[in-house]
């Protein structure tokens, strides 16, 4: 009998030492980059509880116990109105900051693209191969019709 016979065959062996890899490779970068953000839902509410923390924990003279209330009051119907919306769409939100992504990379594409033709000059073919003060620019001709005009 073989060594390979002798042992039982477990057929998912395979995705278990793979599985258990994977498992270490999460904590390992959860031990060196800290727990992973949440969905966008989940990162709205805490930017919600924080802002909410902030603002009551905020206690100044220029305010009153009336003005404090109000702001208590505000940030309460501020949260009971974003709660819902959280709970009934939590994939919308990842949608919307997917797009934002997007189109944070379109602007700054198009800005790159924008100052690259600036400092190369590109911006106006004709100007990038005339150099200032030379004579033959029309644009730096001087003798074109002008007049005094008096302002007094």
């Amino acid at each position: 009998m073989s060594e390979a016979t002798d042992r039982p065959v477990d057929d998912d062996a395979w995705a278990k030492a793979c599985a258990e890899d994977l498992e270490a490779e999460k904590a390992r970068r959860r031990a060196e980059y800290g727990p992973p953000t949440g969905s966008a839902a989940e990162e709205l509410r805490k930017l919600v509880d924080a802002v909410a923390d902030k603002v009551a924990s905020l206690q100044s003279p220029l305010f009153g116990v009336a003005a404090q209330g109000a702001v208590q009051q505000v940030i309460k119907q501020a949260k009971a109105a974003v709660e819902p919306v959280i709970e009934r769409n939590p994939d919308v939100f990842g949608h919307i900051a997917a797009a934002g992504s997007e189109l944070l990379a379109a602007y700054r594409s198009a800005v790159e693209g924008q100052e690259r033709r600036w400092t190369q000059g590109a911006a106006d073919p004709g100007r990038a191969s005339k150099k200032a003060g030379d004579p033959t620019d029309p644009r730096d001709d001087d003798s074109g019709p002008g007049e005094h005009i008096d302002l007094d």
